[in-house]
C-alpha cells in the first residue's frame, strides 16, 4: 500500500481538525430554556462560528426579562476560535513532525490539531495562549489588572500628599523667616530716612570684630503662634540653685515635635527670664540666653552641634563685655576676649591646648598695641612685641623685647622701621651678662649689620 504524500498531510489534518472543533463546540440553549452548562456566555462576545451568539436578546430570553436574568458563566472559546486554534496547531505540528517523514508529520500534526481544537490554544506558542493572551479566561487577568491599577492610583495619591506636605513646610519656613526679618527691617528703617543706606559707622560696627557686639534682641512674634504651659524649674537646672515656677511659651514652626524656640517668663510680671533656641532647625537646642531686668545678661552657644556649649558670653548695658570659647571642643576654654567701653581691649589664648595662656593681645582704641607670647611654652612670657602705625595707618611692629636667658626679664631689644614698604630691623641691643644694662648694640642698614658697639670689655671678642 502506498504511503500518503507529504503534500497531502496538512490538508487532511486540517479537515479532520475542523470537523473535530465543530463537533466539540457547545450548542446553544433552546429559546425559552435556561442556559445549560458553560455555554451560557462567552468572554469574547459573539463568535462568527456559533449558530446563535450569546448576548443576543433574540436567542436568550433571560436578557430581555430581568426577572429571568441569571449570572452568566464563562464557557471558554467558541467553535470559530477552536477551529482556528486547531488549524494553526495542526500546521505547526505537521511542520515539526516533517523531520520524521510523512507519517511523523501526520501523527504530530494530528495530535497538535486535536489539542488546539479542544483547548482553543496553540501548542509550542511561547505562552501566549488562551488563559493569558486573550484577556484572562475565568476573569483572573481582569482582576489582576484592576489590582495593579489600584496600586498605581494609591502611589499617585501618596506622591501627591508628600508634595503637599513639602510645600506646606516650605511655606511655613518662608513665613518664619519673614517674621524673623521684619523687626530688624523695621528697626533699621526707623533709624534712618526712607531710601537712605546705612551710614559707614553702622556698617563698620557690624563687621569690625573689635567693636563690642550688641546683645541679641528677641524677635517680636505674636503670642498666638506659641504654645503656652506652666513649668517647674528644679533647683540648679539654670545654674543658680533656685527652684522656679515659670510660664514656658514654645514655638514649633515645622510641627516636628521639637520647638525651635522656648521663652520662659515670670508668671507674675511676665518678664522674660530665658530663651532657649534651635538656630539651625536640626531639632537640637544650641543657644541659651539669660535675661536680668529685661535685658540680656549671659548667653551660651553650641557652635559645633555636639549638644554642649562651646561659647560663653556676658553682656553689660546691652553690649558684650566678655566672650570665652572652647575652640578644640575638649571641654576647656582656650580663648578669652574682654571688652570695655564698647571695644575689644584684650585677647588671651591657649594656642597649644595645655591649659596655660601663651599669647596675649592688648588693644587701645581698637588697635593692637602689644602682643605678649610664651614662645617656649614654659608657662612664662618671653616675648613682647610693641606696635605702632605705618604710613597708611596700618599696625606695624615697632619694637620687640625678648627674654633669652629665662629669668622673666627682657634682655634683647630690637627696633624696627618701615623702609620701602617693609618692616626692617635697624637696631639690636643686648644685655648678655644679665646685669640689667645693655652690653652690645648692633646697627643695621637695609637689613644688614653695619656697626656693633660693645660697652663691656669682658664680652670681646664676640
Amino acid at each position: 500500500m502506498a504511503r500518503p504524500s507529504q503534500a497531502l498531510v496538512a490538508p487532511l489534518i486540517a479537515a479532520l481538525v475542523t470537523a473535530l472543533a465543530c463537533a466539540s463546540a457547545p450548542r446553544p440553549s433552546a429559546p425559552g430554556a435556561p442556559a445549560s452548562g458553560p455555554a451560557a456566555a462567552s468572554p469574547y462576545g459573539a463568535d462568527p462560528g456559533d449558530p446563535a451568539a450569546p448576548g443576543d436578546p433574540a436567542s436568550d430570553p433571560t436578557l430581555s426579562d430581568p426577572a429571568l436574568s441569571l449570572p452568566q458563566v464563562s464557557s471558554g472559546p467558541g467553535a470559530g476560535r477552536r477551529a482556528q486554534s486547531g488549524m494553526q496547531s495542526a500546521l505547526l505540528g505537521a511542520m515539526i513532525g516533517a523531520s520524521m517523514g510523512p507519517i511523523g508529520a501526520l501523527a504530530v500534526g494530528t495530535l497538535a490539531g486535536v489539542y488546539g481544537a479542544v483547548t482553543g490554544d496553540v501548542p509550542f506558542g511561547g505562552g501566549g495562549g488562551y488563559g493569558g493572551g486573550y484577556g484572562g479566561y475565568g476573569g483572573y487577568g481582569g482582576a489582576e489588572a484592576e489590582r495593579e491599577a489600584e496600586i498605581e492610583r494609591e502611589l499617585e495619591r501618596q506622591a501627591s500628599l508628600e508634595s503637599e506636605i513639602e510645600e506646606e513646610l516650605r511655606r511655613q519656613e518662608e513665613l518664619l523667616q519673614e517674621i524673623e526679618n521684619e523687626p530688624a527691617a523695621k528697626g533699621e528703617a526707623a533709624a534712618r530716612p526712607p531710601g537712605a543706606a546705612p551710614d559707614p559707622e553702622e556698617l563698620a560696627e557690624r563687621v569690625d570684630p573689635r567693636i563690642a557686639p550688641r546683645a541679641p534682641r528677641p524677635r517680636d512674634l505674636p503670642l498666638s503662634i506659641f504654645e503656652e504651659r506652666k513649668v517647674d524649674i528644679p533647683a540648679g537646672a539654670w545654674g543658680d540653685g533656685e527652684k522656679r515656677k515659670v510660664v514656658a511659651r514654645s514655638l514649633d514652626a515645622d510641627r516636628d515635635g521639637k520647638p525651635e524656640e522656648v521663652r520662659y517668663h515670670d508668671p507674675k510680671t511676665d518678664a522674660l527670664l530665658r530663651i532657649e533656641a534651635d538656630r539651625n532647625y536640626d531639632g537640637r537646642l544650641d543657644a541659651w540666653t539669660v535675661y536680668r531686668d529685661g535685658v540680656v545678661a549671659e548667653r551660651q552657644l553650641d557652635e559645633d552641634d555636639d549638644g554642649k556649649p562651646d561659647v560663653w558670653e556676658r553682656y553689660e548695658g546691652g553690649v558684650m563685655s566678655a566672650r570665652e570659647v572652647d575652640r578644640d571642643a575638649n571641654g576647656t576654654r582656650d580663648a578669652f576676649y574682654r571688652f570695655a567701653g564698647g571695644a575689644l581691649v584684650e585677647e588671651r589664648h591657649d594656642t597649644n591646648g595645655d591649659g596655660k595662656i601663651d599669647r596675649v593681645v592688648v588693644y587701645e582704641n581698637r588697635r593692637i598695641v602689644r602682643i605678649d607670647e610664651d614662645q617656649n611654652h614654659d608657662g612664662a612670657m618671653d616675648s613682647w612685641s610693641h606696635y605702632g602705625s605705618g604710613p597708611s595707618g596700618e599696625e606695624v611692629v615697632a619694637r620687640i623685647e625678648r627674654d633669652e636667658n629665662g629669668d622673666g626679664q627682657p634682655d634683647v631689644f630690637e627696633s624696627y622701621e618701615q623702609q620701602d614698604g617693609k618692616t626692617v630691623l635697624v637696631r639690636r641691643e643686648e644685655d648678655q651678662n644679665g646685669d640689667g644694662q645693655v652690653d652690645v648694640t648692633s646697627i643695621y642698614e637695609k637689613g644688614k649689620l653695619v656697626k656693633r658697639e660693645i660697652s663691656d670689655p669682658s664680652l670681646t671678642p664676640l
